[in-house]
């Protein structure tokens, strides 16, 4: 320990090079700018879930959350907020009366647009610091270690 009360490191270890600190600094970042974005108060795992459904059209509840990367937990939370929302609906599957298919509703099929054009806005504000090149390598890396 040093004289003013802090750990001496005992390694190399600098924080503001791990990538999970970075990542964090960066998710930070990229919530704000969401938030300033954001169409309908819509959450990102909202945003998701609505584009996924736009993407791929009625689906059962599993399947929607597999296409937007959620558990189960979560992907019922998220549609059930959705439906209280007017932008899905869900019925009973008829080959499997257990299955819970979703589906947009007509304002949520209006809404997709308008997501689309936030969804730009929200990528190009996250990405300015960086050059063409750097953003084009950057989503590249990003899908690596996805």
């Amino acid at each position: 320990m040093t004289d003013d009360g802090t750990l001496k490191p005992s390694t190399a270890y600098v924080l503001d090079e791990q990538v999970g600190y970075l990542l964090r600094l960066a998710n930070q970042r990229h919530a704000t700018i969401f938030q300033t974005h954001a169409v309908d108060g819509l959450t990102p795992t909202q945003f998701t879930a609505l584009v996924r459904l736009a993407e791929h059209g009625k689906c059962s509840q599993n399947q929607l959350g597999r296409y937007a990367a959620m558990d189960i937990a979560t992907i019922k939370g998220v549609v059930d907020r959705l439906r209280g929302k007017g932008l899905v609906q869900t019925e009973a599957s008829q080959q499997d009366r257990r299955r819970s298919l979703v589906s947009l509703t007509p304002a949520g099929q209006d809404l997709v647009q308008d997501l689309y054009h936030a969804g730009e806005a929200i990528t190009d504000e996250t990405l300015a610091p960086l050059s063409p090149a750097e953003q084009r390598n950057f989503i590249k890396l990003l899908r690596k270690l996805g």
